[in-house]
């Protein structure tokens, strides 16, 4: 097989977890072969290089091996060649708040404390002096 539809390539190496994805990918424009946008009919070849927006992420690969049935992991790796930037690194959590059981539901003062934990504003203490830490 020398070419196939760049949706079923998608899914076939294992890239979308379904063709259907694969397929919206490529209708919202998030594909790109040759530098122009790929429809999702667009053939597949050998040496094709492949610009995608997947799952968050820029992926950019170059087809090793054309394939239209779905194969297992070990052999997808094995039809491209990945140039794709490294992926960022997680997001570490932060604080997690944890209130004693039976407490109650919080107070406004308490829920604008968790928020203030969760989104990691610095907290505004009135006994640091920021101003005068420079000097």
């Amino acid at each position: 097989m020398d070419q196939t539809r760049i949706d079923r390539w998608l899914w076939a190496v294992r890239l979308c977890k379904t063709r259907s994805e694969a397929t919206a990918a490529c209708k919202a424009g998030h594909v790109r072969t040759g530098g122009r946008p790929a429809k999702a009919s667009s053939p597949v070849t050998m040496g094709s290089r492949i610009e995608a927006r997947l799952h968050g992420r820029d992926r950019i690969v170059v087809v090793t091996r054309v394939i239209d049935k779905r194969v297992g992991a070990a052999l997808a790796i094995d039809c491209f060649v990945d140039h794709s930037p490294p992926a960022p690194p997680r997001e570490t959590t932060g604080a997690i708040a944890i209130r004693d059981r039976g407490a109650g539901r919080p107070t406004k003062r308490d829920r604008r404390r968790l928020d203030r934990l969760r989104t990691e504003e610095p907290l505004d203490l009135p006994w640091i002096d920021v101003e005068g830490a420079a000097d």
